[in-house]
């Protein structure tokens, strides 16, 4: 394990604890079969024949593992299978079949994401883009916007949901690609219920994690339940970069299945790690002789930080309150409160090549290292309320909502008062360490201290007529204000507000042809306010300037999901186009040009996906999303006609087991992502080429409380590029065997 600084005290203690491919239209895929036909019944029974009753049968409803039948979100009021919208969820099975430790090990079972490193203004975490548009402020708990940057792990995670296409309407500003909602682990009253699990592996690879579900006989109603994790791992194929996080999350429920319900959560995340901001680009425009531009032709374990400087420290807080009452079968209230906090401490270094004469062509230097000394908190409340109801032949599903919602941030700027003492490192050769250098890190006075508010209102309506088909839509109005203060070290004091007022809405048709399968055209808006990500600047080329409106995109789409094999089985298929009507664009060959709403993008495509199981021995998740990016307008003349960055034509992804006989369980996977560019510009873009990895698992079960698994990752070795920025990239992880062992009572 690599040794942590200790620059600054922890955040917190640790006691704080198949069907691969589906080309699909509606017409040609089949209902249901029809029941087969009675048979006729002899009236007459013959004088003296005994009578005698038949045998009587009782088939449980058999729930399938993959597939989920509802959202968690309570915007969509019907059947996942009848949302106007590509949606896919990964669900806890699949979770614990993979041995998923992130976030982003989750999504590699969503095609069409792709992962960014941090820089600059952005903390690493889980910065992600979604059909080509950047989602890292797009991720919610819950149905809670969740804005902290910081490594999410899937303990206490019933599933994850990601829901594509720009839909503001439903979870506020952003969404231009889609949103990503974790819905977490509550308490039931189904059965008490006890899990552990071991784990052990490569890479120093160590985690163990508890479910405990409990009935309150004391109290009718009542359930408790406790989440926890302990996780620690030397990241594969990286040297010095290694992790270590804990957890644990609480909940105790009321009034389960009674009219009024009313949970409460407490969820915690504490890390230690250290961070990984990869390798340098060779520059397009280097001066370092000898040097080809793009991927370095070094070992891609290659680590290019300071040990005794890098470090990050994170702990995440929430506390949650969900309140329940149903009037009656037709009416019924919800109101969630909570309050969360992200506290991040971190330093990490940016390699980036020595650009001063004279260019000496190996020489990476670690004067560019990035400091979080930062505090996000967001305090929020949102009250629905949903009515069923007729009017005439009509049949609605209506929910209204008022939100309203404080985010803060703050970070402290911090200096090395020995910054003198760095030195530059060898490009093939990195050495971790500085002779002579001991970092000297303090606060200098300077930082930036930002408030949000968002006050919003919104209502949706299902409207179902005749037995085929369904109107549905929304509209949100959502007032988002934003006071931002930026301090210099010499105490002088920048105010800046903006307030955007913005409505969103979104609409669908759906044709049900029969009960198991639905066709729908849907169309949805969304807003990207220059405050998005809590920050804000008066400089004229500034991307989040406080003198220039929301940017303002819109998608359609034409899809089809069909229910199969006694709908177990979700198939689900779409074509789509998204427009960002009035992009922030520039002309950086013009001094005095300011920013201004005159670009526009485009992504069209169209995605295919599975989920669910073929057999009761044969489960599968997958998908396939084409993406066509371009930049069609720009004041850049370089980015017009351009991909957009980050955005792949193709991505692929397959998760599939099978029961075999004797308790023995298989599994394999595989995950392509094309070739993509590093940013829009085509005289400075660098392009990562296109990957493919693959994983395997087998699992024993050795009674109904045991079971034993192993898993495989990225099995081939493949050196790829995981995470994309403008100056350096993060590989993949590399091989990787982790063996498991899980208790069930």
């Amino acid at each position: 394990m690599t040794p942590k600084s200790n620059l600054r005290p922890p955040v917190s203690t640790r006691e704080v604890l198949a069907l691969s491919a589906f080309l699909a239209t509606g017409t040609t895929l089949a209902a249901d079969a029809p029941a087969q036909p009675e048979q006729k019944k002899d009236d007459k029974k013959q004088e003296g024949e005994a009578q005698s009753l038949g045998d009587m049968v009782v088939e449980a409803v058999r729930q399938s593992l993959y597939k989920p039948e509802k959202l968690q979100t309570t915007k969509y009021t019907v059947p996942l299978r009848d949302v106007p919208q590509t949606v896919t969820v990964v669900p806890k099975e699949v979770m614990k079949e993979q041995g998923s430790t992130s976030l982003r090990d989750v999504l590699k079972n969503v095609p069409g994401i792709t992962m960014q490193a941090g820089e600059g203004g952005v903390p690493n975490g889980d910065n992600l883009s979604i059909r080509g548009f950047n989602a890292r402020t797009d991720l919610f708990v819950d149905g809670v916007r969740d804005f902290g940057g910081y490594s999410r792990d899937p303990f206490n995670l019933e599933s994850v949901e990601v829901s594509k296409g720009p839909s503001s309407s439903n979870s506020g500003r952003g969404s231009t690609g889609g949103s990503v909602n974790l819905a977490s682990k509550t308490p039931h009253l189904d059965k008490n219920a006890y899990e552990l699990m071991l784990g052990g592996g490569s890479d120093n690879y160590g985690r163990t994690t508890f479910d405990v579900n409990q009935a309150i006989p004391q109290i009718q109603g009542a359930a408790f339940r406790v989440n926890g994790m302990y996780h620690t791992q030397d990241t594969p194929g990286r040297d010095h970069v290694d992790q270590e996080r804990w957890g644990i999350a609480p909940s105790i429920a009321f009034g389960l299945d009674t009219e009024t319900r009313w949970t409460l959560s407490y969820f915690y995340l504490g890390q230690d790690n250290t961070p990984d901001n990869g390798l340098p680009w060779v520059p397009r425009t280097s001066n370092n002789t000898g040097l080809t531009p793009g991927i370095p032709a070094v070992d891609f374990n290659n680590w290019y930080g300071v040990l005794n400087r890098d470090y990050e420290k994170i702990a995440t807080h929430m506390a949650t309150s969900v309140f329940e009452h149903d009037f009656n079968e037709k009416l019924k209230f919800r109101n969630t409160t909570r309050f969360g906090i992200t506290d991040r401490d971190s330093i990490t270094t940016s390699p980036r090549f020595d650009n001063t004469p004279p260019y000496p062509s190996a020489t990476v230097r670690r004067t560019d290292w990035k400091t979080r000394d930062q505090v996000d908190t967001i305090l929020t409340n949102v009250a629905e309320l949903r009515y069923d109801f007729e009017t005439g032949p009509f049949k609605h599903e209506l929910l209204g909502g008022f939100e309203v919602t404080r985010e803060t941030s703050k970070n402290y700027n911090r200096v090395d008062a020995n910054a003198g003492l760095l030195q530059d490192t060898n490009l093939y050769y990195p050495s971790p360490y500085i002779p002579g250098y001991s970092p000297a890190i303090y606060r200098d006075g300077a930082g930036t201290d930002v408030t949000s508010d968002t006050v919003a209102l919104y209502a949706f309506d299902t409207i179902k007529f005749g037995e085929q088909w369904m109107l549905s839509g929304g509209v949100r109005y959502e007032d988002f204000s934003t006071d931002y203060l930026s301090t210099t070290a010499a105490h002088a004091y920048t105010a800046l507000s903006r307030e955007d007022q913005m409505y969103s809405w979104r609409a669908a048709l759906t044709y049900k042809p029969c009960d198991n399968g639905s066709i729908y055209l849907g169309y949805g808006t969304s807003f990207n306010p220059s405050a998005e990500g809590l920050t804000l600047a008066n400089t004229a080329t500034a991307t989040n300037s406080i003198n220039t409106d929301p940017e303002k995109s819109n998608t359609v789409e034409l899809g089809t999901k069909w229910d199969l094999f006694d709908k177990k089985l979700l198939l689900t298929a779409a074509i789509f186009q998204t427009d960002k009507t009035n992009a922030r664009t520039e002309d950086p060959t013009n001094n005095g040009d300011v920013v201004v709403l005159d670009g526009e993008q485009r992504v069209r495509g169209f995605e295919i996906g599975a989920t669910g199981e073929i057999t009761k021995t044969w489960r599968v998740i997958g998908g396939y999303t084409y993406l066509d990016s371009e930049i069609t307008k720009s004041k850049n003349k370089l980015e017009v006609g351009n991909q957009l960055m980050n955005t792949p034509e193709n991505s692929f992804n397959i998760w599939s087991t099978h029961d075999l006989p004797k308790g023995f369980t298989i599994g394999y996977g595989a995950q392509y992502t094309g070739e993509r560019f590093n940013n829009n510009n085509r005289s400075t873009r660098q392009l990562a080429p296109d990957f493919t990895t693959f994983d395997a698992m087998l699992s024993y079960k050795v009674n109904d409380n045991v079971t034993l698994r192993l898993n495989g990752y990225n099995l081939a070795d493949k050196e790829y590029i995981d995470r994309l920025s403008g100056g350096h990239f993060v590989p993949g992880t590399g091989r990787s065997v982790v063996l498991s062992s899980t208790f069930t009572f």
